[in-house]
């Protein structure tokens, strides 16, 4: 509808396979594969560790050398998502180790695929984000099928409206925003506004399954925000 280009270059796939890697298969497949081992609360603090990598990752790679704001945007944020999941209770033990390292490389790999920038190809955004979620996705359909049995039949309505929404939402319209963000914007900018997402999942419980907010979440929620905040603030003339 845009005649934006969908046709790949020869000479960009590898990095566009690459981007698809880091940014969609590692990040969705292991993220999601953790969650056999570790508790919903635990994945989210291990997978949201990424804005963390991304800074110590930008400043080897791409010589930016964060600056105190982004440490302190960073430490803020960071310290709202440890109180948001504080009355969770975590038990790590051995047992969950291998929960622990797919969460952790979840992170460090995405965080890796933003400082990159491989999402950076010669491609129109939509046709770029389409490429990759596509490419990124097809292992995990095709390993699903080899070595799980998907009951299709067995979906309700509200099933596959909750597979229609994951398709056009998180898959296709927070994608596309973040591949235009973390193109606008310093690898510890855009990775520190990712720590909005715990917040949003918590806030959002409310109204959808009535989980209560208390003092906790309110806490959580100014520390984020003031931390997301400062991120994307843009230093004084003093600066």
């Amino acid at each position: 509808m845009r005649r934006e280009r969908i046709t790949v270059p020869s000479h960009a796939f590898g990095r566009l396979s690459l981007a698809a890697a880091l940014n969609v298969f590692a990040w969705m497949g292991f993220s999601t594969i953790a969650m056999v081992w570790l508790s919903v609360a635990e994945g989210t603090l291990l997978v949201h560790t990424m804005p963390i990598w991304a800074t110590l990752l930008a400043w080897p790679i791409r010589g930016a050398r964060p600056m105190l704001r982004d440490l302190a945007a960073l430490a803020l944020s960071s310290t709202g998502i440890g109180v948001l999941l504080a009355g969770s209770g975590f038990a790590l033990g051995a047992g969950e180790l291998p929960g622990v390292l797919l969460a952790l490389g979840a992170a460090v790999l995405f965080a890796l695929g933003t400082v990159l920038g491989v999402s950076a190809l010669p491609l129109p955004p939509i046709a770029l984000t389409a490429w990759q979620v596509g490419l990124g996705c097809a292992p995990m359909v095709v390993v699903g099928l080899l070595f799980e049995k998907p009951r299709f039949d067995a979906l309700s309505p509200a099933g596959w409206a909750s597979m229609a929404y994951m398709t056009a939402v998180p898959m296709g319209v927070c994608y596309l925003s973040w591949f235009a963000a973390s193109r606008r914007l310093p690898p510890a900018t855009a990775s520190t506004g990712m720590l909005l997402v715990p917040l949003v999942g918590v806030l959002s419980a409310a109204p959808i399954v009535g989980e209560p907010i208390g003092m906790r979440e309110i806490v959580a929620l100014m520390l984020t925000l003031g931390g997301v905040f400062l991120a994307v603030r843009k230093p004084g003339k003093s600066n």
